[in-house]
């Protein structure tokens, strides 16, 4: 076999693998588990159940000049379905220099709390200095323009009544801008990233919380984290390595603005991709199956082999660049291989403010995650560091009423 083959064999192999065979795996052992829970009953734990008393809670949010949306994002969390007198809200402004500080404090009277950072840290940074200002048992970590939904909170709460529960995470759904919707493709990825994280749940736990809303346990949350690195990701990771386990809520929801365009879109993933590749390599000793069996198969097919696609279609391509040296359909390929991506590059470039074409926005999506993941591993290898942030700029919607389990999507 030619070395071209071996390459675009192996980068089928591994694309496969990595986006069907690995959710295929996972969906037939949880379908084995569940016939299995069906002779024997699991022990009841509690789970799910409404305590006697709350435990009492802290909602964190860092925040980076966010005047626009801040009044509504603190209205939406006094709004919340939970008891006024076992709950804290603080939010940590990253040193933001437009009036989001001044509209924070407006809302002292009515137990909010600020926290300013004497100097821009990054969102990590923030958390971290917070940590000794939370008083819940449980915290809630979210982000400015997300929306959670009123029940969510107790129905994350109510999940570490079972006592290996150490990170409850709440199950995105990604929803449209009120005035448009230029990011088509985010929706559809966003509910395949959900349906993942469900069938990791029943296996093992998930290997990852939302970075938009998730639960932890104080104690947990305590653990020390640097700066650069990606807490959210890190939390199942610290649950992980002290004995618990991470769980999807899926009946917690949070609402995602998609991104107003794919070039905002590319720039968080970058920003993402790189925190958590530092995060992962931080924590690589959990990639050791003799010590962490299931969990460190779980981690490398959902994240290392993630990270690797890209790569591997670069040396898919390359096969077939030498193939179409003699053979006409390389030739064919190679032609509809580049076609299609100057398709997916000009719905990426496509103007600010304006909506691509549905025939681009999905090319355009999978084009700018595989580029940001080979942009990603560069900086990463060279040492790169993002400790600070700048929001992604998300038009927030509205608070939502208390609504029922939905499905991902929007």
């Amino acid at each position: 076999m030619t070395t071209a083959w071996i390459l675009i064999i192996g980068a089928g192999a591994l694309a496969f693998y990595t986006y069907f065979g690995y959710p295929l795996v996972l969906l037939c052992w949880s379908s084995l588990r569940r016939a299995k829970r069906r002779t024997t009953p699991p022990p009841d734990t509690g789970a799910g159940e409404a305590p006697r008393e709350w435990p009492y809670l802290s909602i964190t949010v860092p925040v980076y000049n966010e005047e626009a949306q801040i009044r509504g994002l603190i209205e939406s969390l006094l709004a919340l379905d939970y008891p006024e007198d076992r709950r804290q809200i603080l939010i940590v402004s990253d040193a933001s220099t437009d009036r989001t500080d001044e509209i924070v404090a407006e809302y002292a009277d009515r137990g909010v709390e600020l926290l300013r950072m004497p100097r821009r840290s990054g969102k990590t940074a923030a958390e971290n200095a917070a940590r000794v200002h939370l008083r819940g048992e449980i915290v809630i970590n979210t982000d400015a323009s997300i929306r959670i939904d009123p029940a969510a909170p107790k129905r994350l709460v109510a999940r570490f009544a079972d006592p290996t529960v150490g990170v409850a995470s709440a199950r995105d759904i990604s929803v449209a801008r009120i005035d448009g919707d230029p990011n088509a493709g985010e929706s559809g990825y966003v509910g395949y990233e959900m349906k993942i994280r469900e069938l990791e749940d029943r296996i093992y736990g998930i290997i990852g919380a939302s970075g938009c809303c998730y639960a932890i346990r104080a104690d947990l949350h305590r653990l020390t984290l640097p700066d650069a690195l990606s807490r959210d990701f890190a939390a199942a990771l610290h649950a992980h390595e002290h004995g618990y386990r991470a769980t999807t809520v899926n009946d917690a929801i949070c609402y995602v603005p998609r991104a107003g365009s794919l070039q905002r879109e590319y720039r968080r993933k970058l920003r993402t991709m790189i925190r958590g590749m530092q995060t992962l390599r931080y924590k690589r000793h959990l990639l050791d199956p003799r010590r962490y069996g299931v969990f460190a198969w779980m981690l490398f097919s959902h994240k290392i082999c993630r990270w690797a696609v890209p790569w591997a279609l670069l040396g898919a391509a390359l096969g077939v660049a030498i193939l179409s040296l003699e053979h006409t359909t390389a030739r064919w390929l190679l032609g509809a291989g580049l076609a299609g991506a100057l398709l997916a590059f000009a719905g990426w470039r496509w103007p600010e403010g304006s909506k691509p074409p549905r025939l681009l926005a999905l090319p355009a999506f999978l084009l700018i995650g595989n580029l940001a993941a080979i942009h990603a591993a560069v900086l990463a290898m060279r040492g790169v560091q993002n400790p600070t942030w700048e929001p992604t700029r998300r038009d927030a919607v509205p608070a939502p009423a208390a609504t029922t389990h939905r499905g991902a999507g929007g």
